[in-house]
């Protein structure tokens, strides 16, 4: 500062210099020492204002500071990373706090887009005595991950610890792009993991559901488009084998919508791996060892009579099987049956359309169990139309198919085929194809197809010959 004045003041030195200097060689010079005297005024005036505080030029304005990314830690909010504490309210804390954060513009209507906003648990064990719910609907692009979730021992046994529900919602939806990943989710037996109501396009990934109550471990109902992938359920932590397995209970998935998709998932223990009760669904690499059918089990479960619209592809069905009420457009292909494990065709208005299962692979006991059965004590199927069981390689199992192949040899005039030990629906050829191949070199007998009943094929000569028939027929 004090060379700053320095600077400043010899300038004005000089210049009062020069005028006074002017002033005395001129003083005889009236106007003109008045021009001076005017001028050393401008100049002095001049000088001190630069000098002045409000003419040193400001500094540079700082960048505006870039707000941090929206995480919402947990612990921040006075959650129990130990498991100790009930976390409840904490968590809710920062649910609500990521609902009410700014939005980024709407998804689906009445949908406020939170950014990808994330509820972060750190890596902590949390207890949990009611389910985590958001304020309300209207939240979509947000995570919750990265954390252990356990249910108190006063969990209500009819709530899930995590619910995307608001019954009071009047939205065509309730949620969008909700992700829960990377979580362990321990219901305590009081109840359930996961509810996702009438929300869309949902992700459940990379999360392990265990100790579900006597209900479900995930409940999909109605929305669209929940994904569930690279997980693993079982009501009871085990691998298989497990002396309690007769005693297993519960659902581990429960699709009671459209749209959605279990994919490389393992289903370690309950009573029903999957059930399916909605359409457009896919199951793809789901290894379902929940409940050996033998001790009542079922891997899975098609309710949907009369309306199916499912596919279960690349699976594996271990020592647990699957069972379709009258399944309409069905698809079971590249899956593996291990330990007798079997297709049921559960009749309940006798409607079987539109079915394929193929490209199967089965393995048995050698106990004589059929690959696909029929469960017709309600009512015989009577509407068939579009079955194909085939392609399917067996061991150790009856191989059933919807079409067949066989041979008979003889001399005679009647050769009879029975598909009885193969075709799957009883009493039912609709195509036969047969060839009648003569051995003696100068016969050439007259033959016909005369019966085609009870899955047998009776093919007759005008005349006693040695021949062999071959016949083909599908269902």
């Amino acid at each position: 500062m004090e060379t700053r004045k320095t600077q400043v003041a010899v300038p004005v030195f000089l210049a009062i210099m020069t005028l006074i200097v002017s002033q005395v060689a001129f003083a005889g010079k009236d106007s003109l020492h008045e021009r001076h005297m005017a001028e050393l005024q401008v100049v002095k005036a001049s000088l001190v204002r630069r000098n002045l505080p409000g003419f040193v030029s400001p500094p540079p304005t700082p960048p505006q500071a870039v707000p941090g990314p929206r995480v919402y830690q947990v612990i921040s909010y006075g959650a129990d990373p130990t498991g100790k504490a009930d976390s409840t309210n904490a968590i809710l804390k920062a649910m609500e706090d990521a609902f009410d954060g700014p939005d980024h513009g709407v998804l689906m209507e009445g949908i406020n887009d939170l950014g990808g906003a994330r509820i972060d648990l750190q890596g902590g064990s949390y207890l949990i005595s009611r389910p985590l719910r958001f304020p309300s609907a209207g939240a979509g692009n947000l995570l919750i991950s990265g954390g252990t979730l356990r249910a108190s021992d006063d969990f209500p046994v009819d709530k899930y610890l995590i619910e995307l529900n608001d019954e009071s919602s009047k939205l065509q939806y309730i949620f969008e792009y909700i992700t829960l990943r990377d979580l362990l989710i321990d219901c305590n037996y009081r109840g359930g993991a996961i509810a996702v109501i009438n929300s869309l396009r949902t992700s459940i990934d990379n999360c392990y559901i265990t100790r579900f109550g006597d209900t479900n471990g995930i409940l999909v109902q109605k929305g669209h488009e929940t994904y569930i992938r690279n997980s693993f359920l079982g009501q009871h932590i085990t691998a298989g084998g497990d002396k309690g397995e007769r005693n297993f209970s519960g659902t581990a998935v429960n699709l009671v919508g459209n749209d959605n998709a279990i994919t490389d998932t393992v289903i370690f223990s309950a009573a029903i791996g999957v059930m399916i009760s909605g359409q457009a669904n896919l199951l793809s690499g789901v290894h379902c060892y929940n409940k050996a059918t033998g001790f009542g089990g079922t891997g899975i479960y098609l309710k949907l009579p009369g309306l199916t619209q499912n596919r279960i592809v690349n699976s594996y069905l271990d020592y647990t099987g699957i069972v379709a009420e009258d399944p309409v457009q069905l698809q079971i292909s590249g899956t593996f049956f291990l330990g007798d494990a079997f297709i049921l065709l559960k009749s309940i208005n006798g409607v079987v359309r539109g079915v394929n299962i193929v490209d199967n692979m089965f393995s048995g006991s050698d106990n004589g169990v059929q690959i696909v059965q029929l469960d017709q004590t309600n009512k015989a199927f009577e509407n068939v139309d579009q079955v194909v069981v085939d392609r399917n390689n067996v061991n150790g199992m009856a191989t059933r198919s919807t079409v067949a192949k066989a041979s008979v040899d003889g001399n005679g005039t009647s050769w009879t085929v029975d598909f009885n030990q193969v075709l799957l629906f009883p009493n039912l050829i609709k195509h036969v194809q047969y060839t009648l191949v003569a051995r003696d070199g100068g016969a050439f007998p007259i033959h016909a197809v005369r019966n085609v009943s009870d899955n047998r094929v009776v093919v007759q000569t005008n005349a006693p010959v040695t021949a062999e028939v071959y016949v083909t027929v599908d269902q």
